[in-house]
């Protein structure tokens, strides 16, 4: 290769050098365009959920039905299911309150976006919120109670004329066993609860201790944003298989109560029994095996005087048409020493024991566990 040929060579490696340079420039100036406006456009949307739901709680303390039917598409039968279920939500609400002598004061919820697919102005998210509802009673206006609620939804938006609508919406509602409480006799209900005291806990057995902290703690979307809003990775999650709520009472008792396992009550690596797993499994197991006795069963009206009897590491087993489908374990009172609850499916924490179960059909377990 002589001189003239070395230095042609020696240009055209230059001028590739410089295009490639400029080609890595252009893609990256469009991807970082791109990453962007992705960036924008999840931010957007974040943004406009947490205001959704914000005008959705506000709506639902004010019982302001035309600011809930702004945010849904009427346009489509999935956008009128979702805003008449939001209607009987806040009659149902409305009712409780009148039979329990208090006022909710607050709705505050925490929106965790886990996924956003979509583009321009229609979006599917994927998301978690824990709402905190605080409430007081009639005559304690300044005790404010807590109490959590999480849920998990998929929701589909879409930006009309500038205004972001919720279009469909699907999640497990905290509520939506109840119907209405209008067949109770709620002034003397009303009459009884606001004449109790707050009761005093300090005396708890220290397992009975442990297992509300465990409960507490590993409520998942119910839980504080400490702890991340998660299930116990240790334990399969049964959701997906019809519910975790017997799971959930099982691994309160067994890591935070410290219950030995056995062979009827057990979870390994190959699955659980009937005793762990399953809701009736678990109430008859806990009773006939001498771990736990009834403290009343019955309808609300025939058992909500026994429910203060009620302390943090007991449970609550609701059942419909003979079956038992939830279990719930107490974790607390508030400040009329009403017996609060904290459980999966759908996640509870620190939850009045009867808040959305108020079916005239539920029966109520009320099961005291012997630590």
């Amino acid at each position: 290769m002589n001189f003239h040929q070395r230095k042609k060579l020696k240009l055209f490696i230059i001028k590739l050098i410089v295009l490639s340079n400029i080609f890595l420039l252009i893609y990256d100036n469009k991807f970082s365009l791109a990453s962007s406006f992705a960036e924008s456009s999840k931010e957007e949307v974040t943004k406009a959920i947490e205001e959704i739901f914000l005008k959705r709680n506000k709506a639902i303390l004010s019982e302001d039905l035309e600011l809930i039917e702004s945010i849904y598409d009427k346009n489509t039968n999935y956008g009128i299911w979702a805003y008449e279920h939001e209607q009987r939500k806040v009659k149902y609400i409305r009712n409780w309150e009148e039979k329990q002598g208090i006022k909710f004061i607050d709705i505050i919820p925490k929106v965790v976006i886990k996924s956003i697919k979509g583009k321009e102005d229609k979006f599917s998210v994927n998301l978690i919120c824990s709402t905190e509802y605080k409430y007081i009673y009639e005559d304690e206006p300044d005790n404010i109670n807590s109490s959590r609620m999480g849920t998990y939804h998929v929701l589909n938006i879409v930006n009309r004329e500038g205004e972001w609508i919720i279009t469909k919406e699907w999640y497990k509602d905290p509520f939506a066993d109840s119907l209405d409480l209008s067949n109770l006799k709620v002034d003397s209900m009303k009459e009884y609860i606001l004449s109790q005291k707050q009761r005093d806990f300090s005396k708890l057995n220290q397992r009975r201790i442990k297992a509300i902290e465990y409960a507490e703690q590993y409520c998942g979307a119910a839980s504080e944003e400490k702890y991340g809003f998660k299930y116990n990775k240790n334990y399969r999650d049964y959701n997906p298989q019809g519910g975790d709520c017997a799971n959930f009472a099982s691994q309160i008792l067994f890591e935070g109560g410290k219950f030995k396992k056995n062979s009827d009550w057990n979870y390994d690596g190959s699955g659980a029994t009937r005793a762990w797993l399953n809701a009736d499994g678990f109430k008859e197991y806990m009773i006939y095996s001498g771990r736990a006795s009834v403290i009343a069963y019955g309808s609300y009206e025939k058992v909500y005087k026994a429910s203060y009897k009620l302390l943090p590491g007991d449970f609550v087993a609701y059942e419909k048409k003979g079956d038992i489908t939830h279990i719930s374990v107490v974790s607390g009172a508030d400040s009329r020493g009403y017996s609060l609850v904290t459980c999966h499916n759908s996640d509870r924490n620190r939850v009045p024991w009867d808040l959305g179960w108020s079916d005239k059909n539920i029966r109520f377990w009320l099961v005291r566990v012997h630590y």
